[in-house]
């Protein structure tokens, strides 16, 4: 997994929640980067977390040069959070199964 095929598919997240009017311009109030549920459940909705905590954690993660988490997996998540009737629901769980797949150790 290189580090610019996920910067790659971390765009490709953004490009469709800004495709599809998920992206937002007003980041969400201080408190609920406090939350300490996965997900921050109780403080953002499921897109968000992607757009405020994924997408920018996983390019500090990259440009400090730590290990990256192995056999990660968002999408599971996001098929029961987001209703069918979300806006790009299809292509948003497709594109979210591409990133964690660059996560999956690879069947021998």
């Amino acid at each position: 997994m290189s580090s610019q095929m996920i910067i790659q598919q971390l765009q490709q997240i953004e490009a469709v929640m800004r495709e599809h009017g998920h992206w937002q311009t007003q980041s969400p109030e201080p408190a609920a980067f406090a939350s300490t549920e996965p997900f921050c459940l109780n403080t953002m909705e499921p897109l968000e977390w992607l757009q405020w905590v994924l997408i920018p954690r996983f390019h500090a993660l990259i440009e400090a040069g730590v290990p990256l988490p192995q056999n990660f997996s968002v999408t599971p998540y996001y098929e029961v959070a987001l209703p069918a009737t979300t806006p790009g629901h299809a292509v948003l769980l497709l594109t979210l199964g591409q990133f964690d797949a660059l996560f999956q150790d690879p069947t021998p």
